[in-house]
């Protein structure tokens, strides 16, 4: 009886384990599949583009061709959605004459292929390949990552050289993101896309600009803190005290972040 007792709680628990390992990517990334539709965006001169990764895949995404002199935006968006979910964002950047690589991962938005860490590095390489072939040149390319994106665009910013980086929601690591979700799992060994932000931030070599909302219960505001402890000068921290993980931008996020590019990404 004892036994059972002991062995039947284990058994659960090592099934529960199973389980998160096996979909533990159903866990992490959440797409639509269904491909954005441009609507009204296409009067403003948004066009879809075909971006083709290192592993021969085909992605749709969109791009705005900026205004003469003025910088461009290269976004990674989160784990969720696609990128029709960030058209009011793309608005914002075109109202103050911005180009927009809006990327749209594998897997999402009707693009081919599964989402995975490498995968996603791959898919934003073609971005920036696509952008530099526009004649744009890297000190006018702003890269934004928005929640899974800063692992993204941080993992860019020191491959390449661009002009500024702006982190919105961002965090150390996945694995220790995953770590306060699920306390009594040993995530650590288990994951398989790490995005280890911390472990690359201190080789970044231009102004970083954090948003953070201080109400975050996606990413708790104490790992952006954390990564902005390790990243290298200069920096700067915003912080919407109420502001929580998707809400950033009803707080003046962006505002926030076209100033911080105005002053370092210069027409």
């Amino acid at each position: 009886m004892f036994i059972s007792l002991v062995a039947i709680p284990l058994l659960a628990y090592l099934a529960v384990l199973t389980l998160l390992y096996l979909f533990q990517r159903h866990l992490l990334y959440f797409p639509d599949r269904s491909p954005p539709l441009l609507g009204r965006l296409a009067a403003l001169g948004v066009r879809e583009v075909r971006l083709t990764t290192a592993d021969g895949l085909s992605l749709l995404s969109w791009y705005l061709p900026p205004h003469e002199g003025r910088p461009t935006v290269a976004y990674f968006h989160g784990n969720g959605g696609h990128v029709g979910y960030r058209a009011d964002r793309l608005r914002r950047f075109a109202a103050e004459g911005y180009g927009v690589a809006m990327l749209e991962y594998r897997g999402y938005g009707g693009n081919p292929g599964r989402p995975g860490e490498a995968g996603l590095y791959a898919d934003a390489r073609a971005a920036l390949e696509f952008i530099g072939r526009q004649g744009i040149a890297g000190r006018r390319i702003v890269l934004y990552g928005e929640s899974l994106g800063p692992a993204v665009a941080v993992r860019m910013a020191t491959e390449n050289a661009v002009g500024a980086l702006v982190l919105e929601s961002p965090f150390t690591s996945i694995a220790a993101v995953a770590q306060h979700h699920y306390p009594y799992v040993p995530v650590r060994p288990l994951i398989w896309d790490r995005f280890d932000v911390r472990s690359r931030i201190g080789q970044v070599g231009v102004p970083i600009l954090m948003l953070q909302g201080g109400d975050d219960r996606v990413v708790p505001a104490r790992f952006g803190r954390a990564l902005f402890d390790a990243a290298p000068e200069p920096k700067e921290m915003w912080l919407a005290p109420q502001g929580d993980h998707e809400g950033l931008a009803r707080f003046g996020a962006l505002d926030a972040a076209v100033a911080f590019i105005e002053r370092h990404v210069r027409s």
